[in-house]
């Protein structure tokens, strides 16, 4: 119908470009075009439309969608289609494209996808991209970008009963570091923010020490005085709960209606979901992985994977993130050198694994450990015609996901044994190009040498 042309009541203008439509049919899909027709205004009895503010190509595809339910949904072009049918109010592409970015939430786009679903309303949207954040909060906060949510949003995540963290200390010094950012206009929102913080699953001795000593903190006092009846509900001393009138609750002996106060949300002692996690052993092969659990001696399948090379070596970070590198991998980015090693990273909730930036260079029998943000692999031999011993020194930045090349090891060596203390790497023994070796050496992160 649009095709032919036939029963055009219609033309929308937009910078330059015209769009011939049916009043009817942009009325039937679109409240905002409904209102526009049946209102008194001027709009409602010109055939001609300007329309301001709106990419014509988004609203090509728009009016392409509605006359054929049919539309090319992008990385690139969701975030205007579903802004202008957002405008526009179009349910069935606002629906198409909440579900297409539900799909596609991931560590570098959550917080995006959170902050889009609240601009634009969409709870539906705001809340899978929230408890992905939350899932992954430990991960999502090495990110500068975290720190630039308002503090609306941060109050979002953190008040979440659904947050990954294993100790509420660790939401206390996010928000110090958030409210570091910005410490003019943020130390006066502290009070506010505070309400989301669960103090009373905090040890008072680092409420007392950590808490009430720290610089942002001292600045405020009405902080203080949250902080102060945290510490009388540790000691056992609740507030009192006021009754007041309501229409909602019991009577009281006079016959008024009354309603229970809740308790502040600073005295919030509800248990967070990283906190009810158990300690568990994983084993990993080329097949999958398993996890023994020591206080019930059992054990069951975490992951069923193809995707870990035989020849692999393992970490365990502190914050029990649990990478694996090693084997060979084909890079086609790389055209110089495209062997490389896989770097893998295991998503506990997916029991998945997820692929990481490459290791540049293809090697085996090397060393692996983790410091200050950072993943170093150390030495090991080339999976290259030759299988040359290598000093080299690789770190990989956890927060920029990059690798880098740091300065050699005095003498290139395999299968030793290593160990990280105090932003230093301690090398022992293994095996030279020349065979066994017995020196050490150490090298220092801070000076790089």
């Amino acid at each position: 119908m649009l095709d032919n042309n036939k029963f055009i009541d219609c033309i929308l203008k937009i910078k330059g470009k015209e769009f011939p439509c049916h009043r009817l049919v942009l009325a039937a899909c679109s409240s905002y075009f409904r209102a526009m027709f049946v209102s008194d205004l001027e709009e409602s009895r010109k055939k001609e439309i300007d329309l301001e503010d709106v990419d014509p190509d988004v609203m090509e595809k728009i009016l392409n969608y509605i006359y054929t339910s049919e539309i090319e949904i992008t990385e690139k072009n969701v975030q205007d289609i579903f802004s202008v049918a957002n405008m526009f109010q179009i349910p069935s592409i606002f629906t198409v494209c909440v579900s297409f970015l539900q799909k596609k939430l991931c560590l570098s786009n959550c917080l995006a996808i959170f902050r889009l679903g609240l601009m634009l309303d969409c709870p539906r949207l705001a809340i899978s991209g929230r408890d992905f954040l939350c899932d992954r909060f430990n991960l999502i906060t090495k990110d500068n970008e975290f720190y630039e949510v308002s503090p609306d949003e941060l109050i979002a995540i953190i008040s979440s009963d659904s947050l990954n963290i294993e100790k509420e200390e660790e939401v206390f010094e996010v928000v110090m570091k958030w409210a570091a950012k910005d410490k003019e206009n943020r130390v006066k929102t502290l009070p506010v923010i505070f309400e989301s913080i669960r103090f009373r699953l905090m040890p008072q001795d680092y409420i007392k020490n950590k808490v009430e000593k720290h610089e942002l903190v001292k600045s405020s006092p009405e902080a203080l005085k949250k902080l102060q009846m945290v510490k009388e509900a540790q000691g056992g001393k609740l507030p009192v709960i006021k009754k007041k009138k309501s229409g909602k609750s019991g009577k009281d002996k006079d016959g008024e209606k009354i309603a229970n106060e809740a308790l502040p949300g600073i005295l919030n002692d509800t248990l967070r979901f990283g906190m009810f996690f158990k300690d568990l052993i994983l084993m990993i092969s080329d097949t999958g992985a398993v996890a023994y659990d020591p206080s019930a001696n059992e054990c069951f399948f975490a992951s069923l994977s193809a995707q870990i090379p035989k020849n692999h070596v393992s970490l365990v970070t502190k914050e029990n993130q649990i990478f694996v590198a090693g084997g060979l991998y084909y890079n086609e980015d790389n055209k110089d050198d495209p062997l490389s090693s896989f770097f893998l990273q295991f998503d506990h909730l997916d029991s998945d694994w997820l692929g990481m930036p490459p290791v540049p260079s293809a090697r085996c029998l090397f060393g692996l450990g983790e410091s200050e943000n950072s993943i170093y692999l150390i030495g090991g031999k080339e999976l290259k015609e030759g299988e040359q011993t290598l000093d080299s020194v690789l770190c990989y930045d956890r927060p920029k996901f990059e690798w880098k090349e740091l300065a050699p090891m005095k003498t290139a060596r395999s299968l030793f044994g290593a160990a990280l203390h105090n932003s230093k790497i301690y090398i022992a023994a293994g095996v030279s190009d020349t065979g066994l070796t017995n020196t050490m050496e150490v090298y220092d992160i801070k000076a790089n040498k």
